[in-house]
């Protein structure tokens, strides 16, 4: 390519500079191959490209060295002179694609550290007493008290992309210009606040062209190339020595489309003014995301509103959490009489999870037996309700044994007061709502991928302390003239966010977590949008809360009936939607049965990107869809007998449709009011953003 429309002259030229490295014999050869082909056709002097099969993260001191024989010889001396460039020539540009590849830890913790990735940038030069160049990282994040987002960091990509920076500006105190293709995960996410401090620290101008495609998250995109993770292009320029005291400029471009249509805008940009650029926060640790057009980033986020959040139950295995309290007793059954070979396979053991061992109980000062020594005979531990997904109830035989991250502070709130909201407060969200809520504790994955998305009206089981950042609700209270109990502040974000226009009006806004809460100024319309949270919560919770104002604990009848029952020796393994008749036909043939009339629209409904009804019905299949973790998994309810919850489904998804006209105006009204800016209210504590611990004996009565 750097041939392509290039005098001769300046090819011979380039040669003498340009330094390669490369770490597999393959391409390094067909690297010399090239490079010395179109040197020859220029009659370049010096026809040797300057290409290394070295690691570009090894030490650039002391080069490992390799066996001594005549074989090795040529590789030691590749790879001295590669040490000799690393350490010793300037470099004024960095340009690539590094591979990126996050570490998956070995649990084995026998492993060396050093036999993992990430060589010199990562460990340093042994016994040298420095500390390696990635902590300019870590630092940052672990300092933040953020050391759990940290993982993230151990990848290919961000190492490559320290050692640029230190190569080029590190080791020089002068200027330079690294440009990659990446993933784009440091882009927002929290662990990533470091690399973005020191990007803002060593550059004067930034800019970055997203290319999206990420087919894993909410929001499928095409990608330039086959693979599923997004990637974007940063180009970073500095002109000298740095100011320490000013962060560099950041700018951002999105490219849209099919993979084709961003070739060919990318094809067609001579130069950066030929792209549309947004600015970006000068904050140090803030994510590289256009914060210039919109007085949404001055709201308070529901992080900062509501300071507790956790992450949803997470067990690592599926065969505990079932349709039916029945299903999940027959498989407890089938585990505890099995012999111990077969028992561990039953269970699926992992590194954090074992039949042999005991562990804390989730409603109880005394820790729960190992399963090893339990027989048929033995008492089952408890079976309660439990959120799998959005609007999806199932039940979950709820025990510390059986899940590897349970979330016993979750478990510790809860009561038949209790309310959780779970939106995305860290990834990013897909079209839909911003938030759904439960009245039973919810699953890590019940909104897509989960993180600490799970947020309790209360910090205590008493439902008496509520978890809302101190003295906030007294700063809306002295702006409404009327105190404002915690409740109706969770029932108005609710009324905000449980709405799929909140989510079109900021669509590029929501692209940096966590969701931000216009609360209004105007009591009246505060009021208003209060009631239609608390409809919405009553509906969600299926008529388990906030049941006053007449509304009773039952689910308002819609339109959709059962027209045709399951029959109950017909466990249907499959279903369709006909939109022009508007019937949803559960199983095949004429022992389908039929619900109608069902509007296009409820058959529709998504959740970051989740069908709500397809998803509920693929679960509750003879062959349930999805992922097996267990042969326990294969034990299924003998008859199909969830035609009353497929209603109540299909009313609370027509009763939210019914709703969205009234919310898309509140929202707009609440957009043309005065509101609070997050400067006007008071900031969470430290203690207010931990888990509460409680006391014993502080458990509601779930049972």
């Amino acid at each position: 390519a750097y041939g392509d429309g290039m005098v001769p002259e300046k090819l011979r030229d380039l040669a003498t500079r340009l330094h390669a490295f490369e770490i597999l014999v393959g391409p390094y050869a067909v690297a010399h191959l090239r490079i010395a082909q179109r040197l020859i056709a220029a009659k370049a002097p010096d026809c040797n490209p300057r290409v290394y099969l070295a690691d570009t993260l090894e030490s650039p001191n002391a080069p490992p060295r390799l066996p001594d024989s005549t074989l090795y010889e040529p590789l030691t001396k590749e790879r001295e002179r590669a040490c000799e460039v690393k350490r010793d020539t300037r470099v004024l540009v960095c340009l690539g694609n590094p591979p990126y590849d996050r570490e998956q830890q070995d649990p084995n913790p026998d492993v060396p550290a050093r036999q993992r990735k990430g060589g010199w940038v990562r460990f340093g030069d042994e016994g040298s007493g420095d500390d390696p160049i990635l902590d300019d990282f870590l630092k940052p994040v672990r300092d933040a008290g953020g050391g759990v987002h940290l993982k993230h960091l151990y990848n290919d990509y961000v190492y490559f992309w320290r050692w640029a920076l230190w190569k080029v500006f590190d080791s020089t105190g002068d200027g330079g210009i690294v440009t990659f293709i990446t993933a784009s995960s440091y882009l927002r996410g929290p662990g990533f606040a470091g690399m973005r401090r020191k990007m803002r620290e060593v550059f004067d101008d930034l800019w970055i062209i997203d290319l999206e495609g990420d087919s894993l998250g909410a929001r499928k995109t095409e990608n330039v190339f086959a693979i599923q993770i997004s990637v974007a292009i940063a180009i970073g320029v500095r002109g000298g020595s740095p100011n320490p005291h000013t962060a560099a400029r950041v700018r951002k471009a999105r490219l849209t489309g099919t993979k084709e249509e961003k070739l060919a805008a990318l094809d067609a940009a001579r130069t950066l003014a030929d792209l549309v650029w947004r600015e970006c926060s000068a904050d140090w640790d803030a994510p590289f995301f256009p914060t210039d057009s919109s007085a949404y980033f001055g709201w308070p986020t529901i992080t900062g509103v509501f300071p507790w959040q956790h992450s949803g139950g997470q067990l690592k295995r599926l065969w505990p959490i079932g349709e039916t309290r029945e299903v999940l007793e027959r498989r407890w059954r089938e585990l505890v009489s099995a012999p111990i070979h077969r028992r561990r396979e039953l269970f699926r053991e992992t590194r954090d999870r074992r039949i042999d061992r005991s562990y804390a109980n989730l409603f109880s000062d005394e820790p729960d037996r190992p399963i090893a020594d339990l027989g048929p005979d033995d008492p089952h531990p408890p079976i309660v309700p439990y959120c799998y997904r959005a609007f999806d109830r199932q039940w979950i035989i709820a025990a510390t044994s059986l899940a590897d991250r349970s979330r016993p502070d979750l478990w510790r709130v809860a009561s038949p007061n209790q309310i959780y909201m779970y939106s995305h407060t860290v990834s990013v969200l897909g079209k839909g709502l911003a938030a759904v809520a439960s009245a039973a504790v919810p699953d890590l994955h019940n909104f897509g991928a989960g993180g600490k998305d799970v947020i309790p009206l209360y910090r205590d089981a008493g439902a008496t302390e509520p978890n809302v950042t101190g003295g906030l609700l007294e700063r809306i209270g002295e702006a409404h003239g009327a105190p404002v109990p915690a409740e109706r502040l969770f029932a108005y974000a609710y009324g905000i966010l449980a709405q799929r226009a909140y989510v079109e009006r900021f669509w590029d806004e929501l692209e940096q977590p966590p969701p931000r809460l216009p609360i209004t100024k105007d009591a009246g319309l505060f009021g208003r949008v209060a009631d239609l949270g608390e409809r919405l919560l009553h509906l969600h919770t299926y008529g388990e809360r906030f049941t006053g104002g007449g509304r009773g604990s039952d689910v308002p009848h819609g339109e959709a009936r059962c027209t045709r029952s399951v029959p109950p020796d017909q466990y249907p393994d499959g279903h369709a939607y006909d939109a022009e008749r508007r019937v949803l036909r559960v199983g095949e043939g004429e022992h389908a049965g039929e619900f109608a009339p069902v509007a296009p629209e409820v058959w529709d409904y998504s959740v970051s990107g989740m069908r709500i009804v397809d998803a509920w019905l693929n679960r509750r299949k003879a062959n349930r869809s999805g992922r097996k973790s267990s042969p326990l998994d294969g034990i299924r309810p003998e008859r199909w007998t969830f035609g009353e919850e497929l209603l109540e489904l299909l009313w609370v998804l027509e009763g939210t449709l019914a709703l969205e006209g009234d919310g898309a105006a509140l929202l707009d009204e609440v957009c043309g009011s005065p509101l609070f800016a997050a400067a006007e209210l008071p900031e969470p504590s430290a203690a207010e953003r931990r888990p509460p611990r409680a006391a014993p004996g502080e458990q509601a009565d779930l049972l």
